[in-house]
């Protein structure tokens, strides 16, 4: 398989796309990461489906130790449903920064060496402000993948139609749980870090 996205399609789930952008919400000035789990389709092989998601940190984004230890045990953990990391999503700082920054081209740089066809997305927080007041229903994240210079970049100009949620709603139900504020729920593997108890697999956030 080549390396880069082409005309790949990119499908995420509600659940993994809602908790990667409650993540960044719990950490409005902070740079928050994550890493996405799936597969290519069996029906499609020209679709990536994003079954889950798994919040990475909120603090030193790029510091190798605890990326490894995280990366491995996802890996291990998912690989029994037969599925893997297929991808890494950003936030960045600064709430109108939409540019791919150098760790997170090198994380997903990392995770192109496994798998190949690797997405990396950005949150895009116009597009998430916007949602009250329109019927938005693309997700609000930014689309790149590798080129075959290994060039991350952005897909059409808004990623568009190359990235969907599987549920068309999934703008509706982030809204609810945003006006809730969810987010407090979310666990990252910094808090997890922090306090072994603490699961990062967020196996209550959406119950």
């Amino acid at each position: 398989m080549g390396g880069g996205g082409g005309d790949l399609r990119y499908e995420i789930s509600q659940n993994a796309y809602i908790k990667l952008v409650l993540h960044a919400r719990k950490h409005k000035t902070a740079a928050v990461n994550g890493v996405l789990v799936g597969r290519v389709s069996p029906q499609k092989n020209d679709v990536v489906e994003i079954t889950d998601s798994v919040p990475l940190f909120h603090a030193h984004l790029g510091l190798l130790p605890n990326l490894e230890i995280s990366l491995i045990l996802i890996e291990e953990h998912y690989s029994a449903q037969g599925l893997g990391i297929v991808g890494y999503f950003h936030a960045n700082e600064r709430f109108d920064d939409l540019e791919l920054n150098g760790v997170a081209k090198n994380i997903g740089d990392h995770i192109c060496r496994y798998f190949p066809q690797s997405a990396v997305l950005l949150l895009d927080n116009k597009k998430l402000e916007a949602l009250p007041k329109g019927k938005g229903l693309s997700p609000v994240m930014q689309l790149y993948t590798r080129d075959a210079s290994k060039n991350w970049k952005l897909v059409g100009s808004d990623g568009g139609s190359q990235l969907v949620t599987k549920e068309p709603a999934a703008n509706v139900v982030l809204l609810d749980y945003i006006s809730s504020e969810k987010w407090h729920d979310v666990v990252d593997f910094d808090d997890h870090l922090d306090e072994i108890s603490k699961d990062w697999l967020n196996p209550e956030l959406f119950k």
